[in-house]
Parts: structure tokens; C-alpha cells; sequence
């Protein structure tokens, strides 16, 4: 039996793990719909204290067992979900559901739940409908305590020794617990930037998730081949089969110590051009994995994670040790910090900062249009990435771009933060480079003029090929239509990169094409000369950068375009297998 995860499979070194299957029972504990006499009500909302209280004390206890030498902040993990279980928002409304209407405490704190799940549900931003998944996971232990079932399977009893562990999700908590004793994980819900995925990689567990009902396919017991490479499970397989796939697992190890020897050599071309590797940061413990894989800096370090589950702002001061932090792990490399990209899509728990709800959130008040409109938000930030400039080589990347009044606007905002900063007497770069996203098609057509008034530019593909294709790339009813390889796509690439050429301005890419092997060799043919990915990915495409005759691709590429239009879609699709191949 063979098992595909549409794509969603998560892993920390594409490895491939062989175990016998252990399900774990998560699913939810059913609630049932039961009020209380209004004399029980005091009563009631003591049972919910004491199972917060409960619940506080089982995450300290797992934090505890966090071991001081794993190379990610695992801790914060569980710190998120402990600081969930002090927001108000979390546990206030049940609170009310029991005194106004006297629910069972069970029952309050579930409709509550409900309600906060479809918030996140409707969220577009697939790393902030994740987030749905902490709320689960905080809310189901709770309920665990309150229904005197806090342990509802029997993973702490079993010997999960080389177990491929089953289960419909896994909080932070149970992750950290199973972390010495199994192969692999696999798991319903989830996707790549879930806390089950992040720090699966970050322990080096192979991981898939995202396998619709999973936990309906297994036997106890049956022998599991999870396939990370791939993002595929297979169960029942014969001799041969797994034959084949501990050979794979033999190559894949030397394979990643081929990899490793490459940290230290340089990301040039067979014919001698030098192409710049960078890494994406989705959070700040990232940087360490970015260090040790051999990048050159960081060209995307996403923000959004200061502003995710808490009540309130993060201050000036809290975003400046957070991007210090970040600095003094890369130890002088640039640092390119993106602002803020929230929306509609993402709102901030406990925030003075809404967004009335629109029909298109993708297309709505989000990104830099939300951070001109509030200055509570983006005013703070601009300070503290300024003033971080000051300590190492920072560069400022605003998203979502679509024309040159929003420049103009950004940097009047700009110059004003740095005359305040020179008033107080606080340190920054005045040479801070200023760039820009092209993650919109109007600001790809225009890229010549945004050129002509940004430092950088840095193509954002995967919102560029949504936008341009008119599809949500996580609607599983149109994600066929998105294609990286679409001649739209690869035209508005191209211009953006001759902008740039033109105006003297370099051009980067940091989308998730320019970590994936298949869309680079084409990519270097268009002229780019620096790509930022996932740090998993660095070496990969470092031994194919050294591999790749540039010259060779351009003149490849250039062939392409000369006879795209006239080309059926086989023979385009032929055409660029040439060219990558």
C-alpha cells in the first residue's frame, strides 16, 4: 500500500526511515453537550483552573527535559504554548460560557475551541493557519486534564525503540518526548512550517505530514517505510521493496557526507562565476542551521513569528534583541530582514491593530499597504532593524510592492525614524540598503522604475506565480494550475532581472524556487546570481551550482524565449527538461 501526501511531506535531510508502526492515539476526547445547575457554576470554573493549572505544570515538566545541547531553542516551543495558556482570549470566553449560561467546563472551553479553529482556518497564510494546530494542542490538553484522561494512549508505557510513530497530529510537547526513541513521524494534519514539522527538522526526524487520514491505513505493528525525499509512506511491502529502500538509505548517507565536505567550498560555477547562496530564516534559531550549512547570509529573515501567539506588540527593544540575535549567529554575513507581512489573513491576538474582514483576504490590506496604514506597527520595527544596522551588515526588504508612491512613502517614513535616531543620540548604518519584494505582477512590469529607486530587488516566486495565475496555491482545488514553469512566470522573471541588470542593481530570488534542483539550472540561465532558500537546501545546490556550465545555460535560455511563442506546450516543457537536465 502506497501512500502520497500531496506534497506536503516535511523532512529535516530528505532521509528515508524504515520502523515498525506505532498509532498514536491524539484524536480528540469527545465532548458532550452538557450544562450544569447555576449553583455548580462556582464549582465548575474551579475544575477549569485546576486543569490550567495542570496542564502549566505538564508542559514545565517536558520544557525540563529539553537536553541544553540540541542545536534549536526547542524550549520556546513549549514556552509558546505555556504563554497561550496566560492569554485572557484563550480561556476568558469559556469563562463566560460557564457563569451566562452554565456549561459544563468541558463544554465551554470546546465551543470556545470551535470557534477559535475557524478563525485560523480561514487565514491564508499557510504558516499562520498552522498556528491553528497550537491552539489544538493547548485547548486538547486542557480538556485532557478536565476529563481525567490527560494520557489517552499508551506511548509512554510502549517501547517506541525504531518505531515509524502514526497520529493524527503531535503537539511540541509530544515531539520532545519521542524524540530519542523514534524513526520518524507521520501525521495527518500539519503543514511544512507547523511546529511538528519545524522542529521534527530542527531534531532531524524524517517527517511527513499532511497525509489525509493516515491513522485509517495502518496496522499496529506493520512495517513503515517513510520516504521524505519523496513525502510518501509505504506499508506492506514486500523484500524487495525494502531491499531497495535500505539501499536508498545507504546512498543517502554518504550522499549527505559528500554534501558536508562542500561547506567550506566555494559557490562557483564549473566556468568560473560566482553564485551567492543565502538562507531563509522563518526563525531565529534557524540561523544557526544557516551558519553550519555554508551560506553567505541570509536573504529572506521573515518577522512575522514577533507578533504570533501573545498578547500585545513586540516593543522596539524585543525586536532589537531579536535581530542581534540573529547577527551575532551569522557572525558578519548580511542579514536581509523583510517587515512585516501581516493582513486581514493575520491578525494579532490582544492587538489595537484590526482589519475589517474582506471577501479576497490575498488581495485586501495586508503587508506594506497595512504597514503604512499603521504606524504602531511599522514604526517600531523600521527603528529597530535601523538601529540594528548598526552592529553588522542589515539589510531592509520591504514585501509586497505594487507602486512607487508606497516607496516614496517608505522612504520619507525612513528618513524621518533616522533624523529621531540621530536626535537620541541611537547608532545605525545611514547606508542601510533599502530593497524591495516584486512578488506582485505590477511591480514586475514596473521593475525598471523600482530599480531606479531601490537597492535590491528580490523576486518573492510563490506569491508572484499566485498572483499572476490566478489560483491559490493552497486551494487543493486549483494548486494544479500553479506552475513555476508557466512562460507568464518565467517572462516576468526575466524582466525583473534585466531591471535590474540595467539599473545596475542586484537581483535575488527567495522564493521556493530557488531551492528546488529541478528550477535552478534554468533560473542561472536567466542571470541570477543569488538565491536564498531553506537552509536544508544549500548544499544540494551548491554541488549543482559547481556542477553547471553558466554560459552553456544562458545561451540555452536565451534560445528558449526566442522561440516560446511558438512552441506547443510539449515541446516548451521539452525544451526547458534540456536546459535543467
Amino acid at each position: 500500500m502506497t501512500l502520497s501526501c500531496s506534497g506536503l511531506g516535511v523532512t529535516t535531510a530528505r532521509a528515508i526511515a524504515i520502523g515498525p508502526a506505532f498509532l498514536l492515539d491524539r484524536s480528540p476526547p469527545a465532548i458532550a453537550r452538557r450544562s450544569v445547575d447555576p449553583s455548580e457554576t462556582t464549582a465548575e470554573l474551579q475544575r477549569l483552573e485546576d486543569a490550567l493549572a495542570a496542564t502549566r505544570e505538564a508542559l514545565r515538566v517536558v520544557r525540563d527535559q529539553v537536553p541544553r545541547s540540541t542545536p534549536v531553542k526547542v524550549a520556546e516551543f513549549i514556552d509558546s504554548h505555556l504563554l497561550m495558556l496566560e492569554d485572557p482570549a484563550l480561556v476568558d470566553p469559556a469563562r463566560a460560557l460557564i457563569r451566562e449560561r452554565s456549561f459544563s467546563a468541558e463544554w465551554a472551553l470546546e465551543r470556545h475551541r470551535i470557534n477559535l479553529v475557524q478563525v485560523f482556518e480561514d487565514m491564508e497564510d499557510p504558516y499562520l493557519r498552522s498556528r491553528r494546530d497550537d491552539v489544538d494542542h493547548v485547548v486538547q490538553h486542557i480538556l485532557g486534564f478536565l476529563l481525567g484522561e490527560p494520557t489517552p494512549d499508551r506511548s509512554e508505557d510502549a517501547d517506541l525503540r525504531g518505531c515509524v510513530v502514526i497520529a493524527h497530529d503531535l503537539s511540541p510537547a509530544d515531539t520532545v518526548v519521542l524524540r530519542h526513541k523514534v524513526a520518524a513521524f507521520v501525521t495527518e494534519y500539519g503543514g511544512p512550517m507547523s511546529h511538528t514539522a519545524i522542529l521534527a527538522r530542527s531534531l532531524n526526524i524524517p517527517t511527513v505530514v499532511g497525509v489525509h487520514k493516515v491513522t485509517d491505513y495502518f496496522r499496529q505493528g506493520e512495517t513503515v517505510v517513510v520516504d521524505g525525499e519523496a513525502g510518501i509512506v509505504l506499508a506492506d511491502v514486500d523484500t524487495s521493496i525494502l531491499a531497495h529502500y535500505r539501499q536508498r538509505m545507504r546512498v543517502l548517507e554518504e550522499r549527505r557526507g559528500h554534501l558536508r565536505r562542500l561547506v567550506g567550498e566555494p559557490s562557483l560555477s564549473a566556468d568560473g562565476i560566482p553564485v551567492s547562496l543565502l538562507g531563509n530564516l522563518e526563525l531565529p534559531e534557524d540561523a544557526v542551521a544557516t551558519q553550519a550549512n555554508g551560506a553567505a547570509g541570509v536573504g529572506l529573515y521573515r518577522t512575522e513569528f514577533l507578533y504570533m501567539n501573545r498578547d500585545g506588540l513586540p516593543d522596539e527593544e524585543e525586536q532589537l534583541a531579536t535581530y542581534l540575535e540573529v547577527i551575532h549567529d551569522l557572525e558578519g554575513a548580511p542579514v536581509t530582514i523583510r517587515t512585516l507581512d501581516l493582513g486581514v489573513d493575520k491578525q494579532i491576538d490582544g492587538s489595537a491593530v484590526t482589519c475589517p474582514p474582506v471577501r479576497n483576504p490575498a488581495l485586501g490590506l495586508r503587508a506594506i499597504r497595512l504597514c503604512l496604514k499603521e504606524s504602531e506597527l511599522f514604526r517600531p520595527q523600521l527603528r529597530a532593524i535601523l538601529r540594528a544596522s548598526a552592529h553588522g551588515p542589515v539589510r531592509l526588504m520591504i514585501p509586497m510592492l505594487s507602486s512607487l508612491r508606497e516607496i516614496g512613502s517608505i522612504f520619507a517614513l525612513i528618513e524621518q525614524i533616522r533624523r529621531e535616531l540621530d536626535r537620541d543620540g541611537l547608532a545605525f548604518d545611514p547606508g542601510m540598503p533599502v530593497g524591495g519584494m516584486i512578488e506582485v505582477p505590477a511591480a514586475a512590469l514596473c521593475a525598471t522604475a523600482f530599480a531606479r529607486r531601490l537597492d535590491f530587488l528580490s523576486i518573492g516566486t510563490n506569491d508572484l506565480i499566485q498572483y499572476t495565475l490566478a489560483i491559490d496555491r493552497i486551494d487543493d482545488t486549483v494548486s494544479y494550475l500553479y506552475d513555476p514553469l508557466h512562460p507568464a512566470i518565467l517572462r516576468l522573471i526575466r524582466m525583473t532581472i534585466e531591471a535590474g541588470r540595467t539599473c545596475g542593481v542586484p537581483v535575488s530570488m527567495c522564493g521556493e524556487m530557488a531551492g528546488n534542483p529541478r528550477y535552478v539550472p534554468l533560473l542561472l540561465g536567466l542571470g541570477l546570481r543569488e538565491l536564498s532558500m531553506q537552509p536544508g537546501s544549500l548544499l544540494e545546490i551548491k554541488e549543482l551550482v559547481r556542477g553547471s556550465r553558466i554560459a552553456r545555460l544562458e545561451r540555452a535560455t536565451e534560445d528558449l524565449f526566442t522561440h516560446m511563442d511558438d512552441q506547443e506546450p510539449e515541446q516548451f516543457a521539452e525544451a526547458i527538461e534540456r536546459i535543467c537536465s
